[in-house]
């Protein structure tokens, strides 16, 4: 018997998601950090950045595109730089970026800031939120890891009227012509990728 809809696009998106994390896991770890830097530069000519005093981020881990160098010079220029807690229900707290020295291991491999908790709702007053993603397609539909983390917050911030660019960093080759959608989907802004910036109408 065939699915319903629903579970015809979910199989899609794992499907997916299975040969970008391939993909991913072939990359050379060296190649992945030599490109931080240009991955830094292109997200800092987004206008959005170079404007913003708050910037929602996350520190990358394993095979995904590297932030690091991007996170340090905002956090260089002044710019308060939130960064997620993964909370048991894997929901996402916040804290501030005060430097990599006050980084500390937490669950899932993830890097997280030792200082105060803000809350879930702080990422609402971010200008700014970099998201983590596997691909994005020509309608700026972003495909996250499937957890639904990120979900969460951007219903949060939908639902508090506030208003971010939605960045996702990717590497080379992960902005594709279409990726399986849901109807809680949200497009996003613009992709970054070493070769330049992406921007859509969301």
């Amino acid at each position: 018997m065939p699915g319903t809809a629903a579970e015809t696009v979910a199989g899609e998106k794992r499907a997916l998601r299975r040969a970008l994390l391939a993909a991913r896991a072939h990359l050379p770890e060296d190649g992945v950090h030599r490109v931080a830097g240009a991955l830094a530069r292109h997200a800092l000519e987004l206008p959005e950045l170079t404007g913003a005093r708050t910037v929602a981020a996350y520190v990358s881990v394993g095979r995904e595109p590297d932030t690091r160098a991007l996170v340090d010079e905002l956090h260089w220029r002044g710019v308060r730089v939130l960064l997620p807690v993964l909370l048991p229900d894997d929901d996402l707290d916040w804290a501030a970026y005060e430097g990599a020295e006050f980084l500390s291991p937490a669950r899932r491999g993830l890097l997280e800031p030792t200082g105060p908790r803000l809350g879930p709702q702080a990422v609402t007053g971010a200008e700014v939120v970099l998201l983590p993603g596997l691909a994005v397609d020509r309608r700026g539909m972003r495909l996250g890891r499937g957890g639904g983390s990120y979900d969460r917050v951007l219903a949060r911030i939908e639902a508090s009227g506030a208003a971010p660019a939605l960045v996702v960093l990717l590497h080379s080759g992960e902005y594709l012509r279409r990726v399986p959608a849901e109807p809680h989907d949200r497009p996003v802004h613009a992709a970054v990728t070493p070769e330049g910036v992406h921007r859509f109408t969301a």
